[in-house]
């Protein structure tokens, strides 16, 4: 799939803007702080309902205004075109989908897989569980449809337990809620590890491919328990004491992880900051390929910054590897350079300053 047309208005410095994109290479250019970054924001909430820099009411709506409003028209894999509109204050919001209203947001965001690459994105590697949980999970929402209601099921049962541990209730009465919590945790523990382990061979490929002097890279999983010794429904029994103290669920998936290891040495304080990111964008481009497979078509890739802490021969191999696929592709970045024009046959340029867009062909 790929755009044709993205409108905006009140997203930070832009009272508005329109863009008519390519289906390759769309880059932006311009100065530090001239709103590249919200252009890629924008594709971003199309696919996710927020921001990658942090809550939509936070900064994102230009100052003065109630609410940001981002439309677009596109052509999914089929041919067939398509129109869609989110209109978002922060706290409430309105969208519509080929003319009709939408009231649910994961619903909205389902029709624009988008995967986005920016400046943190090394925490992939080295920040919180929280953002590798994310990771696999977006991958899950897009192509396992019975993953979405087993993840609203857990995280009912896990905010009914949380609830209740706080009562210091009987056994009984916490019983009632343990095997909702451990049939829909096992269901997500079983989705995520056939994901990772799917993903393996072709992040072990494709780290080779950027980073060769580092060796065989892996993703290693743990499900939030010690599922080699026992199922989640038994552990939830032996941290009930413990669970009761705390007043809150010490195991499941809500504790899962994974980590990515170069030749066998897990810790993430191993890693340069230019290795994460390499790793990172490498899981990342990975989960786009399991996408093509999964779904016969490419999401829409968005790149913030990309030849940041990336020396010339890595960030040379990352552009050639993205010139073989057929996403539409967006990078921003501040200097024209001519390897873009090189690598890319089809490539289209916006020139990005304080609100206002040009375009050079």
């Amino acid at each position: 799939m790929h755009l044709t047309e993205l409108q905006g208005a009140n997203l930070r410095c832009f009272s508005e803007f329109s863009l008519t994109p390519v289906s390759g290479v769309n880059l932006l250019l311009g100065e530090n702080g001239a709103g590249k970054t919200s252009i890629i924001e924008a594709i971003h909430i199309l696919g996710y309902g927020r921001s990658f820099r942090g809550r939509i009411r936070d900064g994102l709506i230009k100052q003065g205004s109630s609410a940001l409003q981002i439309t677009t028209r596109w052509q999914d894999a089929q041919g067939a075109l398509h129109q869609a509109g989110l209109q978002h204050g922060g706290n409430d919001w309105q969208a519509r989908h080929d003319g009709s209203d939408v009231d649910n947001l994961s619903q909205f965001c389902s029709h624009f897989p988008v995967l986005s690459f920016e400046p943190g994105s090394h925490a992939l590697i080295s920040g919180a569980a929280e953002n590798r949980r994310r990771f696999v999970d977006w991958a899950l929402f897009h192509v396992e449809p019975d993953f979405f209601p087993q993840w609203r099921r857990f995280n009912r049962a896990l905010k009914q337990r949380n609830a209740l541990l706080k009562t210091q209730p009987q056994t009984q009465t916490l019983a009632a809620w343990d095997r909702e919590y451990a049939e829909s945790g096992e269901a997500i523990h079983f989705y995520r590890q056939h994901y990772l382990d799917t993903l393996n061979p072709g992040f072990h490929a494709l780290c080779q491919e950027f980073l060769p002097e580092c060796g065989p890279a892996a993703l290693t999983y743990s499900p939030g328990w010690r599922h080699t010794q026992m199922g989640l429904l038994d552990a939830l029994r032996m941290n009930q004491d413990r669970d009761l103290q705390t007043g809150f669920c010490g195991v499941g998936p809500h504790r899962a992880d994974w980590q990515a290891s170069l030749n066998g040495q897990l810790q993430p304080e191993h890693f340069s900051r230019g290795q994460a990111k390499l790793l990172a964008l490498s899981a990342l481009l990975t989960q786009a390929q399991q996408f093509v497979a999964e779904k016969q078509f490419w999401p829409i890739l968005c790149f913030d910054d990309l030849a940041s802490e990336l020396d010339s021969s890595h960030f040379q191999r990352v552009l050639h590897w993205l010139s073989g696929t057929q996403a539409q592709i967006w990078i921003s970045g501040t200097d024209t350079l001519p390897i873009y024009g090189q690598i890319f046959p089809v490539l289209k340029l916006f020139h990005v300053e304080q609100g206002r867009i040009s375009t050079t062909q």
